[in-house]
């Protein structure tokens, strides 16, 4: 059995079953829901390993998820006393529930703003979402909050325990409860792309299937009349001008490469064009976001232009005005060393102290490649590779340290 193609479908379809179920039967079901697409896996991985993976595994995978859950409240006397009355409500009978792409979309994207609520904080709100709508294991969301993975369980099974306890968690949303909720969605989706586009755990770097995802909520979201579209317009953008340079980042003999040993003529201009349409509507208005910014600086990174580097430094200047983070900051530094001088880069850099993350060793490591210090160059990626978590990541140092040894 393809064991990689296996990970792949589980992966998407963990967060699209769930998403379904617990729209259909309700939050104080979620634990149910998680359990049953449990249990739908362990059928597929028995009844997979002895036939091979069907032809239509997501369609098998939806049809055993109905069934599991269809039993499990017919075994139960509630299904009598309390679901019954409320599934008449909605459909004449449940059989007749067809989980459909068409379904999944609409559920997935309405229990992401049902998470979204105020009754949970904003850390509770993202780490749910991730792990139970988008199908994030523990320490990809810890990675992705900047956070470690003991907090991030307890922020799960707190979130957990509110939606069960209160009850209170609405459900029926009005047009503005949606509104209202639209920034911490976005915040969601960009997490979302961010992992796909830099994998914090996958041996492979980039996640394609994960990017897509991520646009594809957004594209969904920018059809719907009821949001303001500026903000989701320039995330559609960021994502546009990112996706454009995965196929010539991934065309280094060992792996990633940077953006300056990226051959040009390998970017996706289709994506390109996308991004810069969408990067013009994000503007109709006074909105600046952190999407607008970060998407403006993507944007630069696609030009050719005298004052390039200037304008990309001015943007992380506001950018981080707006929300301040290390890893910001740290992407800043690089743009200081090409608009102003290595010198006052590598002074910006060290001021971090980012003693924990592997790519700030590589950042001070190319800071001092291009200023020419062969030796610190060496030092601080021996650093690196002393922290780096996966095997790929490692060769990349190594292959660095072998050229710079030389």
């Amino acid at each position: 059995m393809d064991d990689k193609r296996l990970s792949i479908i589980f992966k998407s379809e963990y967060s699209n079953l769930i998403a379904v179920l617990s729209n259909y039967y309700g939050l104080k079901d979620l634990q149910l829901a998680e359990d049953i697409v449990s249990e739908t896996f362990l059928k597929a991985m028995k009844a997979w390993s002895h036939k091979g993976i069907p032809k239509f595994p997501k369609a098998w995978l939806r049809k055993v998820a109905q069934n599991l859950m269809f039993e499990h409240f017919r075994r139960k006397k509630t299904f009598v006393e309390k679901i019954t009355p409320e599934l008449k409500a909605r459909t004449q009978q449940i059989s007749e529930i067809e989980i459909t792409d068409k379904l999944i979309e609409d559920s997935q994207l309405h229990m992401i703003f049902v998470l979204c609520d105020p009754e949970l904080n904003r850390e509770y709100q993202l780490s749910i979402v991730l792990r139970i709508l988008c199908g994030f294991s523990i320490e990809e969301i810890a990675r992705a909050l900047l956070s470690n993975k003991e907090t991030i369980n307890k922020k799960i099974y707190r979130a957990k325990k509110v939606i069960k306890e209160r009850n209170r968690i609405e459900t029926n949303l009005t047009s503005n409860q949606y509104v209202s909720r639209l920034d911490n969605v976005l915040r969601v989706i960009y997490l979302i792309f961010n992992e796909g586009y830099y994998s914090s755990v996958s041996e492979e770097n980039i996640r394609y299937e994960i990017c897509w995802e991520a646009m594809r909520l957004s594209l969904f979201l920018s059809e719907q009349k009821i949001f303001p579209k500026q903000k989701i317009y320039a995330l559609i953008s960021l994502m546009c001008f990112h996706t454009s340079r995965l196929d010539a980042r991934t065309s280094g003999e060992k792996g990633d490469l940077l953006y300056h040993e990226q051959d040009k003529r390998k970017w996706n201009k289709n994506l390109i064009q996308k991004g810069r349409k969408y990067l013009n509507l994000s503007t109709e208005g006074n909105v600046v976001s952190k999407y607008h910014l970060e998407a403006a600086i993507a944007f630069w990174h696609t030009e050719e232009k005298k004052g390039k580097w200037n304008n990309i430094l001015l943007l992380y200047n506001k950018l981080l005005t707006i929300e301040y983070s290390p890893i910001i900051a740290m992407n800043r530094t690089y743009a200081l060393a090409q608009a102003n001088s290595i010198d006052e880069a590598i002074q910006e850099a060290h001021k971090l102290k980012l003693k924990d993350n592997h790519h700030y060793f590589c950042l001070l490591a190319e800071l001092y490649r291009m200023n020419n210090d062969t030796e610190k160059e060496i030092e601080y990626l021996n650093n690196a590779i002393g922290l780096a978590n996966k095997k790929n990541e490692k060769e990349l140092i190594k292959d660095k340290l072998e050229k710079a040894s030389r």
